[in-house]
């Protein structure tokens, strides 16, 4: 099983420690596109305009500072780098051992920045979002797709792919049509801050359990106990399924 998170906007800091080592991350392929996107990145946080080029407010500027500094500010974990609501109720740091190590080899944080990385991947504090067009890269859900495909299907293996992805973060990758029957979105109804709270519990909730579904019509009896779910099929070849879901 695969689970797709977006990553928040909010991150954590450290200060001190080594940097990030790029050649260490998960998913070595992506290496050159990441090189890529960090020069672009950099570049564009050093213009006087950055925050504009960035869709950020003047508020956060000491944020996009931190994008000059990549290669030498103290790196966190990816479960421990990335806050906010949808990471608040996935709490990782809580799960048992067992969890733990499921939810490292399930989950997969797909990042403006990073292009997808594992919870244990040591990442430097950025400020980029999949929104963004870059000098150089472009659009980078646009530039990321093709880097994307082979390496979460790959990734995905024969098992399902558990969408709990943003709009903005999804438009970076869709499963080829050869796996559209193993992927399913989670649909969350209600305001924004309920929807990553949710999928935060959803997330949590299958690195828990043992089971490993192959069949998208498993989930609800898997989800039901804690959740209530209704599956609804793909409107058409290649599309996903979608499980709306409700924490009870």
């Amino acid at each position: 099983m695969l689970i797709l998170l977006p990553p928040s906007e909010s991150k954590a800091t450290r200060g001190r420690g080594a940097p990030a080592r790029p050649h260490t991350l998960s998913f070595p392929a992506l290496a050159p596109a990441r090189a890529e996107v960090a020069a672009a990145l950099a570049r564009a946080s050093a213009r006087p305009d950055a925050a504009a080029l960035l869709g950020v407010g003047p508020g956060v500027a000491a944020e996009v500072a931190r994008n000059l500094r990549l290669h030498e500010a103290p790196a966190l974990p990816a479960r421990e780098l990335y806050t906010g609501v949808l990471y608040d109720a996935l709490d990782l740091a809580s799960l048992d051992v067992a969890s733990a190590r499921r939810a490292t080899r399930r989950l997969v944080v797909v990042s403006a920045l990073y292009g997808a990385v594992r919870p244990t991947d040591r990442l430097a504090p950025y400020r980029l979002s999949m929104g963004v067009s870059l000098p150089g890269p472009g659009p980078l859900a646009s530039f990321w797709r093709p880097h994307l495909g082979p390496v979460l299907e790959a990734a995905a293996g024969r098992g399902l792919v558990v969408d709990c992805r943003s709009s903005t973060y999804a438009a970076a990758w869709a499963p080829a049509e050869a796996l559209a029957p193993r992927w399913v979105q989670v649909r969350v109804p209600g305001a924004t801050h309920m929807a990553k709270h949710t999928r935060g519990l959803v997330a949590r909730a299958l690195c828990r359990t043992p089971a490993d579904p192959r069949r998208v019509q498993d989930l609800p009896a898997l989800l039901g106990q804690e959740f209530d779910v209704a599956l609804h099929e793909p409107v058409r070849r290649g599309r996903s399924w979608i499980l709306d879901v409700v924490a009870r």
